[in-house]
Formats: structure tokens, C-alpha cells, sequence
């Protein structure tokens, strides 16, 4: 019992944050087993639990990463996202170049690291380092009066680099890289006009891009006709086959209705590609009915809010810029994953934070969820020193 207390007790940061984690990490377990079925007999002889025990030990390393992170002062990330962005670079350029596929999924998002045999989606990786990086930036441009050319080479050279590696195989996350970006500019105070210039670009580049695709199809590797297969599936008025997955998705929503059908009877779990991660919200309410569903939509939501508490209470531009940027992408994904679901938004491939399956999605939620903790640390002890600080009778006018 002592031994428990003094491992909870070195854990520091926010409370909520921590309590929220866990809940997800632990409701995890019972439909990344149940869905895991349909890749047992796929992948293996129909057992699921090497499945279960294989996101057990990503959520065991997830979880050494949360504690690693949180330990290490929130102003050290500022020089690490400097050696940082060289590094996701390389890493994404080699995926371009050599990427493999990963239970069937058809887009080179991951490189295989050597002699371990890990595979490693590293745009996920990307993402974090350059919010950190953005934040990094911006603190140190606040209250500067700033020329739009003075901001491309440190500011967007690095943005569009990155977007433009991932791009070819993950437009939907290069999406939400880029969305995230422009939250996060804005509410550092970035000039609209030069917001407006960026989002302007971004769209001819993309536009661009696509039309070179389109004309010149084979030159190089990209998944334009998949983008578009799913924009006009989403938009159409009748179904085509790339509605399959959104079809079974509705059967297994409707099918559980308020409480669900329960724990592991999932019927399309057996029917719908990549039940375990993509398509995980879609199990969850099935097997816990729409209270499972909107309970964990308020715990997205809970987490939401105390990330936007401790960017609040943050004692640096820079945590507060650090928090938001890593900790909004976290909940953004989780609403799109869930709006898929649902038919709000079309199939994007994106997981559950903490609740798919799938070791890089998890271990990156957790980088970027010890990130926010380290933060939240830094509040703290800069709230204790001032306690300490002040006589008995400020800290009894403070409580009154």
C-alpha cells in the first residue's frame, strides 16, 4: 500500500488531466478486444488476445512516456523542438520515400524501425514537435511588431515542409496539421492579414497539387482519387462502394441504441475494415448504447477544458501557446473520429486518442498529454512559491 502511495504520490500536474487519461486508457481495453475479432481471423488464427496484451504494452509505454514528459521542465521543450524539426524531417522524407502499409491500410504512412521491427507513424510524431516549435516561435515574437517577410523562413518555411511531406500519402492529417496551425497563429496573436495570405496559399498549393496528380498520374505516389472517392461518397446522394464502411458504422449505431447491446456482442464488428481503430466509436456505441457514446464525448470535452485551465493559468506565453497547440489537436482529432462515425464528416482514418488501437497514435496522445502535464507543473510550483512567499495574513485574505 506505502509502495502505491509513493508512486502516486511522484506524480505531479493537473489531477483532472491525469483521472481523465486513465479512464480512457482502462474503458480502452473492452472494445479494442471486442473489435479486434475481425483482425484475429485476418491477421492470425481468430485469438484476440495478443491483441489485447499488444495495446496493453502500448498503453504501459504511453503511460513511461506521460511520466518521462511531465518530469522534464516545460521551458527544456522550447530547445527540443529546435533539434526537433531536422529530425521529424528526415524521418518523414524516409517515409515518403520507403513507407509500408500496416494490416492492409493502403497509404505509406510508417517506416519500420530497425532490429526492434516497430512500425512508426511518423506525421503523428511531426505534428506534436511542430506545435511546440509554432509556440516556441510566437512567444518570442509577442509584443513585436513583425513583417510578414520576416516570418516565412523561421515560421512557415518549417510548416510547409512538413505539410508538404505529409501530404502525398495523409491529406487528412496534413488537414488538421494546418487547421491546428492557423488556430494556434491566431491565438498567439499572429496578424490576420498574414493568416489570410497563408490560407490563401494553402489552397492554391493544394489545388495545385491536385491538378499535377490528376495530369500526371504514376509520376509520383499519392492518394489524390482516394480523397476524392471519399469527398463524393460523403457528398452524393446515392451510395457507392466507398460507403460500405459508413453504412456498417449507421447498422451498428442504430443497433445499440441507449445502453447498447453490451460488452463484446458487437455483430459488426465482424463487418466493418479496421473496427479497432478507425472505426472504434461506431463499436462503442454499439456495445454501450448512446450513454457509452456520449460519455466518452464528455470526457473529450472534460479534457478540453482543463487544457484550456492550465493554458489559462500558464506563467509563459510560451506554456500557454504550448498547451493549446499540442493539447487542442488531441480533442479536434476526437471529435472528427467520432463525426465520422456519425456521417458529419467524411472518412478521414483518423483514431480515437487512447481508445483505438494502435501504438503510434497512443504514445504521441501521451507525448503531447505530458507535455500539457509539464506545464501544468510549472503552474504549480510557481503557485506554492508564492505561498511560501506571502505572510499568513495575505494567504487567510486570499482564501476569504
Amino acid at each position: 500500500m506505502s509502495s502505491t502511495k509513493n508512486i502516486f504520490s511522484t506524480l505531479k500536474g493537473d489531477r483532472a488531466i491525469w483521472a481523465i487519461t486513465a479512464f480512457l486508457a482502462l474503458f480502452s481495453f473492452l472494445p479494442v478486444f471486442s473489435a479486434s475479432s475481425n483482425l484475429a481471423y485476418l491477421y492470425g488464427n481468430g485469438d484476440t488476445f495478443p491483441f489485447l496484451v499488444k495495446h496493453f504494452m502500448h498503453l504501459v509505454l504511453g503511460f513511461a512516456i506521460i511520466y518521462g514528459v511531465h518530469k522534464v521542465p516545460s521551458n527544456y521543450f522550447k530547445g527540443l523542438s529546435i533539434i526537433g524539426i531536422p529530425i521529424v524531417l528526415v524521418l518523414l522524407l524516409i517515409t515518403l520515400v520507403q513507407g509500408t502499409t500496416i494490416d492492409g491500410a493502403n497509404a505509406s504512412r510508417w517506416i519500420k524501425i530497425p532490429f526492434v521491427g516497430i512500425t512508426f507513424q511518423t506525421s503523428t510524431l511531426a505534428s506534436v514537435v511542430l506545435m511546440v516549435y509554432i509556440a516556441r516561435y510566437l512567444s518570442r515574437i509577442k509584443d513585436k511588431t513583425i513583417t510578414f517577410k520576416e516570418s516565412i523562413l523561421p515560421l512557415w518555411v518549417p510548416v510547409a515542409v512538413v505539410l508538404g511531406l505529409i501530404l502525398p500519402a495523409n491529406f487528412s492529417t496534413a488537414a488538421i496539421i494546418f487547421v491546428m496551425v492557423l488556430t494556434l497563429v491566431f491565438m498567439g496573436g499572429y496578424p490576420l492579414k498574414y493568416i489570410g495570405i497563408i490560407v490563401a496559399a494553402g489552397l492554391l498549393t493544394l489545388t495545385l497539387f491536385i491538378l499535377s496528380a490528376k495530369a500526371f498520374p504514376g509520376v509520383f505516389p499519392n492518394r489524390v482519387d482516394t480523397w476524392m472517392s471519399r469527398i463524393e461518397n460523403f457528398t452524393g446522394e446515392e451510395d457507392g462502394e466507398g460507403d460500405y464502411q459508413i453504412e456498417r458504422a449507421k447498422i451498428a449505431i442504430a443497433t445499440g441504441g441507449l445502453v447498447g447491446v453490451g460488452p463484446g456482442k458487437s455483430v459488426q464488428k465482424n463487418f466493418l475494415p479496421q473496427s479497432s481503430s478507425d472505426f472504434i466509436y461506431a463499436i462503442v456505441v454499439e456495445e454501450f448504447g448512446l450513454i457509452g457514446g456520449l460519455t466518452l464525448l464528455l470526457m473529450y470535452l472534460l479534457l478540453l477544458f482543463r487544457i484550456l485551465v492550465i493554458a489559462n493559468k500558464a506563467t509563459t506565453v510560451f506554456g500557454k501557446l504550448a498547451a493549446i497547440g499540442v493539447g487542442l489537436p488531441i480533442v479536434f482529432q476526437a471529435l472528427i473520429n467520432m463525426a465520422v462515425a456519425v456521417e458529419l464528416f467524411p472518412v478521414t482514418g483518423q483514431t480515437l486518442p487512447l481508445v483505438s488501437s494502435g501504438g503510434t497514435s497512443i504514445w504521441m496522445t501521451c507525448l503531447a498529454i505530458g507535455v500539457v502535464l509539464s506545464i501544468s507543473v510549472k503552474r504549480e510550483e510557481a503557485r506554492i512559491k508564492e505561498e511560501e512567499e506571502m505572510n499568513p495574513l495575505d494567504i487567510l485574505s486570499e482564501t476569504i
